[in-house]
């Protein structure tokens, strides 16, 4: 099996992994009475991104090759994902909050870290054997995000039918899909336990011979903070955790706001609203696609407008959910869906390439776990419990399906209008000069 071919199914079930899960637990948990609890478990994903990859970082820099730690980690998320399906199981609609939330909390502080420790597999093979990372790396990637949609999608539609396994890709209300109950966590578990078992097949990764001690400031990139005292940095780095959370909500409410619909008559035996996650999973088909555009865009018009463009991508992503249904408004969704792309890669590659032409080589890592720290840390779980606040008012504070409803459409226009306000502060606050030059060289 050639070296590319690994490095890309490890990429497919890394991200596997998290796709059979990450846009449909939401659904999973309104089902059993923890609606309400949704923003917090999808905090916790945030929550652990502060701290849990930088320690990872370090045993795999200093005492456990790389490949054989993100081995390790997907046992252990494993197995306390398969046990939160378990406990789901056993415990059914009388499933406690506080057991599920700790199960599950368990395994996402080993999976997150994984993320990176795969990108450090794929690079350091790479590198190892003379591959040019720029263009031998994004492919890899990509089928990842591959790997999301495949699991996303098995989610829909499998599930049981008369207690019998089995495939539905229309409407059948006799028919249970695993996006609804505890099996996708299940699923989401022996993908982990594939990769644990993968990992054994990946090329040795060497630790970190150099000599001497290295600090915890150091190591945990603490350094990179100084950057802070520059007035375009601060500003920078301040909104990419504005931006950062909006980046979980559409992850957690997406899928029951869309399955909501499935209890008004006239969108009983609509498509949109018995397949919620293959409806959402055409953001991730979006995101693959909008990967091509960047380089383009980036040269075009320049860091601050392509920014621009993926924050008013999240104003249209929200608006469009206020404003749509799985009905005749289908195609609002479908349009939500496409910007996505734009909203999510947009920002996340002009955003990572403004770090890198800014800072200093020597911290240049640490400035990107920064910016990785203010999105996907700070960003996203304040974002996630400020939703739940939201959404618990107006949505969950009725039990009437029509002031629901009205309720959803209330909280996608708020987190439209908080996108809006950023958008603009951030258009009128962030000096930048566009250089063509500084990004010639983006390839992915």
């Amino acid at each position: 099996m050639s070296l590319k071919l690994r490095l890309t199914i490890m990429s497919f079930l890394q991200f596997a992994v998290w796709g059979a899960y990450l846009t449909s637990m939401g659904n999973y948990l309104a089902s059993i009475g923890l609606a309400s609890k949704i923003g917090l478990f999808y905090a916790m994903q945030g929550i652990v991104s502060i701290f849990m990859p930088a320690v990872m970082g370090i045993i795999a820099d200093r005492w456990i090759p790389v490949q054989r730690l993100l081995g390790y980690c997907h046992a252990l998320a494993a197995i306390f994902i398969i046990a939160a399906g378990y406990y789901g199981y056993s415990a059914g609609e009388n499933a406690e909050f506080s057991t599920l939330f700790l199960l599950y909390s368990l395994s996402v502080a080993f999976f997150m870290p994984t993320i990176a420790l795969s990108n450090s597999v794929a690079y350091t093979v790479l590198t190892n054997n003379n591959y040019d990372t720029i263009k031998a790396f994004p492919p890899i990637r990509t089928l990842g995000t591959v790997g999301f949609i495949c699991a996303m999608l098995f989610v829909n539609f499998a599930g049981f039918k008369d207690g019998i396994f089995a495939f539905n890709f229309g409407s059948d209300e006799n028919f249970f899909s695993f996006q609804n109950g505890y099996e996708q966590f299940y699923v989401s578990g022996v993908l982990g336990i594939l990769l644990f078992l993968f990992s054994f097949l990946l090329p040795k990764c060497e630790i970190n011979k150099t000599e001497g001690k290295i600090s915890m400031s150091d190591a945990l990139g603490l350094k990179a903070f100084a950057l802070f005292k520059q007035r375009k940095m601060a500003i920078f780095f301040i909104f990419s955790m504005l931006l950062g959370v909006s980046l979980q909500i559409t992850n957690g409410y997406a899928n029951p706001f869309i399955s909501s619909f499935n209890e008004m008559p006239e969108y009983l035996n609509s498509w949109g609203a018995n397949n919620a996650n293959a409806l959402i999973s055409l953001s991730q088909v979006s995101e693959t696609l909008c990967i091509l555009l960047i380089p383009f865009f980036l040269k075009k018009f320049g860091i601050k407008k392509v920014m621009l463009m993926a924050m008013f991508a999240w104003v249209l992503r929200f608006g469009l959910f206020a404003v749509g249904n799985p009905g005749t408004g289908v195609w609002m969704f479908i349009v939500s869906m496409i910007v996505y792309g734009i909203a999510f890669d947009f920002f996340n590659v002009s955003g990572s390439l403004f770090v890198d032409n800014e800072t200093d080589k020597k911290i240049r890592s640490s400035a990107q776990g920064v910016f990785m720290m203010m999105t996907n840390g700070f960003g996203a779980t304040i974002g996630m419990i400020a939703a739940q606040f939201v959404v618990n008012h107006y949505v969950y504070s009725h039990t009437d399906v029509v002031q629901q409803l009205e309720g959803w459409r209330t909280s996608w226009y708020i987190f439209a209008a908080y996108a809006l306000v950023v958008t603009i502060l951030f258009a009128v606050l962030f000096k930048y000069k566009h250089n063509p030059k500084d990004v010639e060289n983006v390839s992915h």
